[in-house]
């Protein structure tokens, strides 16, 4: 184990510093400082390697987290990487980007504040990035099987990374000019810079892997055909559709999808130009949707300038502290502040919006808002609190619905669940022989961490389909769930 003492020696939860806000604001690089090599190994050492470590069923890619924490306690970066990557394809996007279910689920966690498990895992992996541990690993040998992954998110590349190394022959399609999906286009820099991507993808394809972008199927090439040209194909496009929201002036220019939004700018900060980018500033911006989305619109809009920003969340203010009903080891539901709400800006919670109101021009000039109220179990606008805020610029980020259907269905009458997902069964396999799904397509809107371990998984299944065998892991069944989500 780590330091035996450690968690006594070293009770506090020490994490990196974010850049100052004012100079952070000037820039699109990330937010947080270099964290401190020895500061690390310190809250490494807090690791107690308990008899039942619950930080694994927090994470569902079942990361060996005791294993590198004492690894890297001990100063042995290159076999924490091993470790690390031995059940991660990718630990310096969820180094980043993940919530950590783990952390809510540690032992420690119970009387003191828990280890920084996600603190130490990109700090392992960005050493080993910057010492050249991180080295491709191609196949021994080919099995002449070919395999066509739809879609390069979390869920796709990891997928594709592990069928490579089994053998096979991976094509990666993606709609967009650029690899790499959601992490790509719908992260701002700010809280991954995409250099990350690029460099995997080297890695990936000098392992083999071949990647297709700005080809979008179901329009370039039909479903129907791809499956006819590949040995087996995974769906791995995300769930896209966003969540609407269809009240009066929902029309009026100057409402839009916070993905929309998000994409131009992450298209504008790799160099490219934008016709009619939305662009907030000097703008009165609000926001809707209390999640990650409605924080990455706000660091965005910070950014542009904006002139205000205004964050609206239907519900209730989240606790700050653990409550009775969501115990250890669960994920609680708490009031956070990430690094865009310590930027400026104004939150309300029990907001429901009523109506978009216009100009003359047709465009936005504010919202009617009224206070929410719990009736029969159902948020509904309370009479007699209605009121309205400046709003020139508002954005949508409530959430996804599902993966887009119309195509799938229409070229290969794959069957939907009732939750709008993309129908499977425990191999991730569709109705359709040869054809899987993984990621949010099957399971809709979920963690990062999720999408990596299902990536995963499918490939295992796919393995298992096209050789008889596998010797891939299976992380998760399709019907999983962490104890901690």
């Amino acid at each position: 184990m780590a330091d035996p003492k450690g968690f006594l020696k070293v009770p506090e939860r020490e994490t990196p510093a974010r850049r100052p806000v004012a100079l952070r604001l000037m820039d699109w690089k990330e937010v947080y400082e270099q964290g401190d090599a020895a500061t690390v190994r310190k809250q490494a050492g807090r690791c107690m390697d308990c008899g039942i470590p619950f930080c694994h069923q927090g994470c569902p890619l079942g990361n060996l987290i005791p294993e590198w924490n004492d690894l890297t306690w001990r100063d042995e970066g290159r076999q924490a990487s091993e470790r690390l990557h031995a059940t991660n394809n990718f630990p310096e996007f969820t180094g980043r980007l993940c919530p950590a279910p783990c952390e809510s689920s540690c032992v420690l966690g119970i009387n003191q504040p828990p280890v920084t498990i996600k603190q130490v895992e990109v700090s392992i992996v960005d050493q080993a990035f910057a010492n050249g541990w991180v080295q491709p690993h191609p196949p021994e040998r080919l099995t002449g099987k070919t395999v066509a992954v739809v879609g390069s998110g979390p869920a796709g590349l990891a997928a594709a990374q592990q069928l490579t190394r089994a053998g096979h022959t991976v094509a990666v399609y993606e709609r967009d000019d650029r690899i790499g999906g959601l992490l790509r286009y719908g992260i701002p820099d700010f809280k991954m810079e995409k250099k990350h991507i690029e460099t995997r993808i080297a890695q990936m394809q000098a392992e083999g892997t071949r990647f297709r972008a700005g080809v979008e199927i179901g329009v370039d090439i039909q479903w129907s055909d791809l499956k006819a040209r590949y040995d087996a194909v995974i769906v791995a496009t995300g769930a896209t559709v966003p969540r609407d929201l269809p009240i009066p002036g929902r029309d009026l220019l100057g409402v839009h999808f916070a993905m929309d939004y998000l994409v131009q700018q992450n298209k504008v900060g790799a160099g490219d130009k934008v016709a009619e980018q939305i662009v907030a500033e000097g703008k009165h911006v609000v926001v809707l949707g209390g999640g990650d989305t409605g924080a990455d619109c706000i660091g965005t809009a910070h950014r542009q300038h904006a002139l205000s920003v205004t964050n609206l969340a239907i519900g209730k203010q989240p606790p700050t502290e653990r409550q009775a009903n969501q115990p250890w080891p669960t994920t609680p539901t708490l009031f956070e502040v990430s690094s865009a709400h310590e930027e400026g800006g104004e939150r309300m919670f029990l907001a429901s919006t009523i109506e978009f109101l216009s100009n003359d021009a047709g465009e936005v000039r504010a919202i009617r808002v009224a206070e929410t109220e719990y009736l029969d179990g159902r948020r509904v606008p309370k009479a007699g609190t209605e009121r309205e805020i400046p709003a020139d610029l508002v954005l949508l980020a409530l959430g996804f619905t599902g993966p887009e259907s119309r195509q799938l269905d229409d070229q290969l009458r794959v069957p939907f669940d009732n939750r709008g997902n993309v129908e499977r069964d425990g191999d991730y396999q569709t109705s359709e022989s040869g054809v899987f799904v993984a990621g949010d397509a099957g399971r809709g809107q979920s963690l990062i961490v999720w999408a990596i371990a299902e990536g995963r998984a499918a490939a295992s299944a796919v393995d298992r389909f096209l050789e008889g065998t596998t010797q891939l892991p299976f992380p998760v069944k399709p019907t999983d769930h962490a104890i901690a989500i």
